[in-house]
Protein backbone atom coordinates (compact mmCIF):
# COMPACT_ATOMS: atom_id res chain seq x y z
CA UNK A 1 0.00 0.00 0.00
CA UNK A 2 1.96 2.99 -1.06
CA UNK A 3 2.14 6.21 0.64
CA UNK A 4 0.01 9.65 -1.25
CA UNK A 5 2.22 12.04 -2.22
CA UNK A 6 3.19 14.79 0.34
CA UNK A 7 1.02 18.33 0.25
CA UNK A 8 3.34 21.65 0.03
CA UNK A 9 2.32 22.46 3.27
CA UNK A 10 0.31 21.69 6.60
CA UNK A 11 -3.42 20.77 5.59
CA UNK A 12 -6.08 20.20 8.17
CA UNK A 13 -9.17 18.05 7.26
CA UNK A 14 -12.48 18.01 10.16
CA UNK A 15 -14.17 14.67 10.35
CA UNK A 16 -17.60 14.53 12.80
CA UNK A 17 -18.88 11.54 13.09
CA UNK A 18 -22.44 12.18 13.42
CA UNK A 19 -24.60 10.04 15.18
CA UNK A 20 -27.52 9.52 17.71
CA UNK A 21 -27.14 9.41 21.67
CA UNK A 22 -26.29 6.41 23.50
CA UNK A 23 -24.77 5.35 26.80
CA UNK A 24 -21.51 4.24 25.87
CA UNK A 25 -21.29 2.46 28.95
CA UNK A 26 -24.00 0.25 28.24
CA UNK A 27 -24.79 -2.84 25.79
CA UNK A 28 -25.23 -1.93 22.39
CA UNK A 29 -29.15 -1.18 21.63
CA UNK A 30 -31.27 -0.43 18.12
CA UNK A 31 -34.05 1.22 20.33
CA UNK A 32 -31.42 4.62 21.20
CA UNK A 33 -31.75 6.25 18.22
CA UNK A 34 -32.23 10.01 19.41
CA UNK A 35 -30.76 12.55 17.49
CA UNK A 36 -31.17 15.65 19.80
CA UNK A 37 -27.72 16.77 19.75
CA UNK A 38 -27.38 17.26 15.72
CA UNK A 39 -29.02 20.79 16.47
CA UNK A 40 -26.01 21.66 19.04
CA UNK A 41 -23.52 21.52 15.76
CA UNK A 42 -24.18 25.26 14.60
CA UNK A 43 -22.48 26.50 17.89
CA UNK A 44 -19.27 24.80 16.36
CA UNK A 45 -19.79 26.55 12.85
CA UNK A 46 -19.16 30.01 14.80
CA UNK A 47 -16.02 28.48 15.73
CA UNK A 48 -15.65 26.79 12.03
CA UNK A 49 -16.99 30.09 10.34
CA UNK A 50 -14.09 32.37 11.99
CA UNK A 51 -11.28 29.83 10.07
CA UNK A 52 -13.46 29.23 7.08
CA UNK A 53 -12.97 25.34 8.34
CA UNK A 54 -15.50 23.09 6.15
CA UNK A 55 -16.17 19.91 7.97
CA UNK A 56 -17.60 16.78 6.86
CA UNK A 57 -19.99 14.99 8.21
CA UNK A 58 -20.37 11.02 8.21
CA UNK A 59 -23.58 10.47 9.34
CA UNK A 60 -25.10 7.35 10.54
CA UNK A 61 -29.07 5.80 9.51
CA UNK A 62 -30.91 7.54 12.74
CA UNK A 63 -29.25 11.11 11.77
CA UNK A 64 -29.53 10.74 7.72
CA UNK A 65 -33.32 9.20 8.30
CA UNK A 66 -34.62 11.32 11.27
CA UNK A 67 -36.54 14.95 9.95
CA UNK A 68 -35.08 16.75 12.02
CA UNK A 69 -31.20 15.99 11.87
CA UNK A 70 -31.83 16.41 8.17
CA UNK A 71 -33.43 19.24 8.22
CA UNK A 72 -29.81 21.19 10.43
CA UNK A 73 -27.11 19.27 8.47
CA UNK A 74 -28.90 19.92 4.49
CA UNK A 75 -29.31 23.87 5.39
CA UNK A 76 -25.24 23.68 6.38
CA UNK A 77 -24.49 21.75 2.96
CA UNK A 78 -26.79 23.96 0.76
CA UNK A 79 -25.07 26.61 2.29
CA UNK A 80 -21.72 25.41 1.28
CA UNK A 81 -20.64 24.65 5.20
CA UNK A 82 -20.33 21.39 5.11
CA UNK A 83 -19.97 17.75 3.61
CA UNK A 84 -22.09 14.76 3.83
CA UNK A 85 -20.60 11.32 4.24
CA UNK A 86 -21.41 7.98 5.74
CA UNK A 87 -21.01 6.44 9.27
CA UNK A 88 -22.25 3.39 9.76
CA UNK A 89 -23.04 1.82 13.06
CA UNK A 90 -24.89 -1.50 12.24
CA UNK A 91 -26.80 -2.03 14.96
CA UNK A 92 -29.55 0.94 14.38
CA UNK A 93 -28.75 0.34 10.33
CA UNK A 94 -31.46 -2.13 8.49
CA UNK A 95 -31.61 -4.56 7.42
CA UNK A 96 -31.40 -5.67 11.49
CA UNK A 97 -30.38 -9.50 9.99
CA UNK A 98 -27.35 -9.76 13.14
CA UNK A 99 -27.20 -10.31 17.16
CA UNK A 100 -26.47 -7.03 18.71
CA UNK A 101 -23.01 -7.56 20.49
CA UNK A 102 -20.02 -6.29 20.34
CA UNK A 103 -18.66 -8.07 17.28
CA UNK A 104 -20.79 -6.97 15.50
CA UNK A 105 -20.86 -3.58 16.02
CA UNK A 106 -17.75 -3.51 14.10
CA UNK A 107 -19.39 -3.74 9.87
CA UNK A 108 -16.20 -5.49 8.83
CA UNK A 109 -17.33 -8.21 10.66
CA UNK A 110 -20.48 -8.71 9.36
CA UNK A 111 -21.42 -11.10 6.59
CA UNK A 112 -19.68 -9.74 3.51
CA UNK A 113 -23.37 -9.25 2.24
CA UNK A 114 -24.76 -7.62 4.93
CA UNK A 115 -22.21 -5.19 5.17
CA UNK A 116 -22.88 -4.07 1.81
CA UNK A 117 -26.65 -4.20 2.09
CA UNK A 118 -26.69 -1.74 5.42
CA UNK A 119 -23.59 0.50 3.61
CA UNK A 120 -25.74 0.40 0.56
CA UNK A 121 -29.31 1.17 2.58
CA UNK A 122 -27.28 4.00 4.51
CA UNK A 123 -26.14 5.24 1.25
CA UNK A 124 -29.60 5.67 -0.20
CA UNK A 125 -31.19 7.07 2.41
CA UNK A 126 -28.56 10.05 2.31
CA UNK A 127 -29.03 10.74 -1.31
CA UNK A 128 -32.72 10.48 -0.52
CA UNK A 129 -32.78 12.95 2.19
CA UNK A 130 -29.86 15.04 1.76
CA UNK A 131 -29.71 15.02 -2.00
CA UNK A 132 -26.10 14.21 -2.29
CA UNK A 133 -24.23 10.62 -2.59
CA UNK A 134 -21.77 10.16 -0.29
CA UNK A 135 -18.51 9.57 -1.27
CA UNK A 136 -16.61 9.71 1.99
CA UNK A 137 -16.76 6.52 4.57
CA UNK A 138 -16.33 5.97 8.07
CA UNK A 139 -16.93 2.65 9.72
CA UNK A 140 -18.84 2.80 12.80
CA UNK A 141 -15.96 1.64 15.96
CA UNK A 142 -13.38 1.96 13.35
CA UNK A 143 -14.83 -1.45 12.00
CA UNK A 144 -12.90 -1.66 8.56
CA UNK A 145 -12.92 -5.36 7.46
CA UNK A 146 -11.40 -8.01 5.04
CA UNK A 147 -14.40 -7.32 2.60
CA UNK A 148 -14.87 -3.38 3.06
CA UNK A 149 -12.87 -2.46 0.50
CA UNK A 150 -14.86 -4.13 -1.98
CA UNK A 151 -17.96 -2.57 -0.97
CA UNK A 152 -16.64 0.23 -1.26
CA UNK A 153 -16.01 0.56 -4.80
CA UNK A 154 -18.91 -1.44 -5.39
CA UNK A 155 -21.06 1.67 -4.09
CA UNK A 156 -18.61 4.35 -5.55
CA UNK A 157 -16.92 5.42 -2.46
CA UNK A 158 -13.81 7.55 -2.95
CA UNK A 159 -12.13 7.93 0.43
CA UNK A 160 -11.90 5.55 3.37
CA UNK A 161 -11.38 7.80 6.98
CA UNK A 162 -11.95 4.58 9.25
CA UNK A 163 -8.35 3.61 10.14
CA UNK A 164 -6.61 4.36 13.54
CA UNK A 165 -2.71 4.00 13.18
CA UNK A 166 -0.98 2.33 16.21
CA UNK A 167 -4.06 1.00 17.77
CA UNK A 168 -5.59 -2.64 18.21
CA UNK A 169 -9.70 -3.24 18.69
CA UNK A 170 -8.48 -6.64 18.66
CA UNK A 171 -9.33 -6.82 22.42
CA UNK A 172 -12.99 -6.40 21.69
CA UNK A 173 -13.52 -8.23 18.18
CA UNK A 174 -12.39 -5.23 16.51
CA UNK A 175 -9.16 -4.63 13.69
CA UNK A 176 -5.54 -4.37 14.41
CA UNK A 177 -4.44 -1.14 12.64
CA UNK A 178 -0.88 -1.46 14.17
CA UNK A 179 0.74 -2.43 10.60
CA UNK A 180 -1.33 0.02 8.87
CA UNK A 181 0.69 3.05 7.45
CA UNK A 182 -0.32 6.51 9.59
CA UNK A 183 -0.45 8.72 6.66
CA UNK A 184 -2.39 9.07 3.09
CA UNK A 185 -2.40 5.97 1.06
CA UNK A 186 -4.09 4.97 -2.03
CA UNK A 187 -5.76 1.05 -2.20
CA UNK A 188 -8.48 -0.94 -3.76
CA UNK A 189 -9.07 -2.72 -7.21
CA UNK A 190 -7.64 0.35 -8.89
CA UNK A 191 -5.64 1.50 -6.67
CA UNK A 192 -8.21 4.66 -6.94
CA UNK A 193 -9.92 4.76 -2.96
CA UNK A 194 -8.00 6.98 -0.84
CA UNK A 195 -7.40 6.13 2.85
CA UNK A 196 -7.36 9.40 5.37
CA UNK A 197 -6.43 7.71 8.63
CA UNK A 198 -6.88 9.35 12.10
CA UNK A 199 -4.03 11.14 13.09
CA UNK A 200 -2.86 9.29 15.50
CA UNK A 201 0.95 9.32 16.88
CA UNK A 202 3.88 9.14 19.41
CA UNK A 203 5.03 11.90 21.36
CA UNK A 204 8.15 12.74 23.69
CA UNK A 205 11.74 11.80 23.30
CA UNK A 206 10.79 8.00 22.15
CA UNK A 207 8.86 8.84 20.02
CA UNK A 208 10.91 7.35 16.96
CA UNK A 209 10.74 4.03 18.88
CA UNK A 210 6.97 4.25 19.68
CA UNK A 211 5.98 1.57 17.96
CA UNK A 212 8.28 -0.95 19.56
CA UNK A 213 8.14 0.50 23.33
CA UNK A 214 4.37 1.24 23.31
CA UNK A 215 3.14 -1.93 23.03
CA UNK A 216 4.85 -3.03 25.85
CA UNK A 217 3.54 -0.28 27.81
CA UNK A 218 0.20 -2.36 27.55
CA UNK A 219 1.28 -5.47 28.94
CA UNK A 220 -0.48 -6.25 32.27
CA UNK A 221 2.40 -5.93 34.42
CA UNK A 222 3.17 -2.53 32.79
CA UNK A 223 -0.41 -1.35 33.20
CA UNK A 224 -0.74 -2.84 37.23
CA UNK A 225 2.97 -0.42 37.48
CA UNK A 226 1.06 2.36 35.30
CA UNK A 227 4.54 2.83 33.42
CA UNK A 228 2.18 4.40 30.73
CA UNK A 229 1.34 7.58 32.76
CA UNK A 230 4.99 7.60 34.17
CA UNK A 231 6.19 7.57 30.11
CA UNK A 232 3.67 10.01 29.16
CA UNK A 233 4.37 12.45 32.68
CA UNK A 234 8.22 12.47 32.05
CA UNK A 235 8.06 13.25 28.33
CA UNK A 236 9.18 10.21 27.03
CA UNK A 237 6.15 8.16 25.06
CA UNK A 238 2.92 8.88 24.53
CA UNK A 239 0.03 7.55 22.05
CA UNK A 240 -2.44 10.75 21.25
CA UNK A 241 -5.10 11.51 18.81
CA UNK A 242 -6.26 14.68 17.27
CA UNK A 243 -9.08 15.20 19.03
CA UNK A 244 -10.60 17.23 21.49
CA UNK A 245 -12.31 14.69 23.20
CA UNK A 246 -10.04 13.36 26.26
CA UNK A 247 -6.89 15.53 25.02
CA UNK A 248 -6.26 19.40 26.28
CA UNK A 249 -4.71 21.86 23.60
CA UNK A 250 -1.27 21.62 24.97
CA UNK A 251 -1.75 17.60 24.05
CA UNK A 252 -3.13 18.39 20.93
CA UNK A 253 -0.29 20.52 19.74
CA UNK A 254 2.42 18.04 20.97
CA UNK A 255 1.18 15.78 18.85
CA UNK A 256 1.01 18.20 15.94
CA UNK A 257 4.42 19.30 16.51
CA UNK A 258 5.45 15.42 16.98
CA UNK A 259 3.93 14.35 13.82
CA UNK A 260 5.41 17.39 11.76
CA UNK A 261 8.71 16.04 12.84
CA UNK A 262 7.92 13.07 11.19
CA UNK A 263 7.00 14.35 8.03
CA UNK A 264 3.46 14.56 8.58
CA UNK A 265 1.66 17.15 6.46
CA UNK A 266 -1.94 15.26 6.19
CA UNK A 267 -4.10 15.76 9.38
CA UNK A 268 -7.37 14.77 10.29
CA UNK A 269 -9.37 16.07 13.71
CA UNK A 270 -12.45 14.08 14.53
CA UNK A 271 -15.26 14.33 17.29
CA UNK A 272 -18.33 12.95 17.73
CA UNK A 273 -21.14 15.01 17.26
CA UNK A 274 -22.90 14.25 21.21
CA UNK A 275 -19.98 15.71 22.56
CA UNK A 276 -21.87 19.29 21.75
CA UNK A 277 -24.62 18.17 24.29
CA UNK A 278 -23.86 17.58 27.44
CA UNK A 279 -24.14 14.46 28.90
CA UNK A 280 -23.75 12.36 26.04
CA UNK A 281 -20.28 11.36 25.81
CA UNK A 282 -17.33 10.81 28.54
CA UNK A 283 -15.79 14.06 27.37
CA UNK A 284 -18.60 16.91 27.92
CA UNK A 285 -20.37 16.43 31.20
CA UNK A 286 -21.49 19.80 31.87
CA UNK A 287 -21.76 23.56 30.63
CA UNK A 288 -18.38 24.26 31.84
CA UNK A 289 -17.34 20.91 30.31
CA UNK A 290 -19.02 22.17 26.96
CA UNK A 291 -17.48 25.69 27.04
CA UNK A 292 -13.99 24.30 27.51
CA UNK A 293 -13.78 21.72 24.25
CA UNK A 294 -14.93 24.61 22.07
CA UNK A 295 -12.27 26.56 23.53
CA UNK A 296 -10.03 23.83 23.13
CA UNK A 297 -11.19 23.50 19.05
CA UNK A 298 -10.58 27.39 18.38
CA UNK A 299 -6.85 27.34 20.45
CA UNK A 300 -6.30 24.44 17.99
CA UNK A 301 -7.39 26.16 14.61
CA UNK A 302 -5.96 29.41 15.94
CA UNK A 303 -2.66 27.17 16.43
CA UNK A 304 -2.74 25.27 13.22
CA UNK A 305 -3.17 28.26 10.55
CA UNK A 306 -1.00 30.77 12.91
CA UNK A 307 1.58 29.07 14.68
CA UNK A 308 1.87 26.60 12.08
CA UNK A 309 1.22 27.91 8.94
CA UNK A 310 -1.19 25.43 8.26
CA UNK A 311 -5.00 25.69 5.89
CA UNK A 312 -7.83 23.74 5.94
CA UNK A 313 -9.73 21.65 3.48
CA UNK A 314 -12.68 19.64 2.94
CA UNK A 315 -11.69 15.81 2.91
CA UNK A 316 -12.59 15.51 -0.96
CA UNK A 317 -10.45 18.49 -1.67
CA UNK A 318 -7.59 16.73 -0.12
CA UNK A 319 -8.24 13.53 -2.23
CA UNK A 320 -8.12 15.53 -5.33
CA UNK A 321 -5.34 17.34 -4.61
CA UNK A 322 -3.17 14.00 -4.17
CA UNK A 323 -4.79 12.34 -6.81
CA UNK A 324 -3.66 15.27 -8.73
CA UNK A 325 -0.04 14.70 -7.82
CA UNK A 326 -0.49 11.32 -8.32
CA UNK A 327 -2.24 11.37 -11.56
CA UNK A 328 -4.48 9.91 -10.79
CA UNK A 329 -8.69 9.52 -12.09
CA UNK A 330 -11.14 11.47 -10.06
CA UNK A 331 -13.57 8.87 -11.03
CA UNK A 332 -14.78 6.91 -7.79
CA UNK A 333 -13.11 3.81 -7.35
Amino acid sequence: MPSAPNLTAPVLAVIVDTEEEFDWSRPFSRSAVRVGSIAKQLLMHQVFGRHGIVPTYVVDTPVATTPSSVKVLEGLLRAGRCEIGAHLHPWVAPPHAEEVNARNSYPGNLPRQLEYDKLAGLTEAIQRNFGTRPVVYKAGRYGFGSCTSDTLEALGYQVDVSVVPHTSFAGDGGPDFRRFPDRPYWFGTNGTLLELPLSVGFAGRLAPQGDTLFPRLQNPWARRLRLGGVAARLGLLERLRLTPEGNDLAAMKRLTRAMLAQGHQVFTFCYHSPSLGTGHTPYVQSEDDLRAFLSACEGYFEFFAGELGGRFATVTAIRAELAAAAGRSLMAA
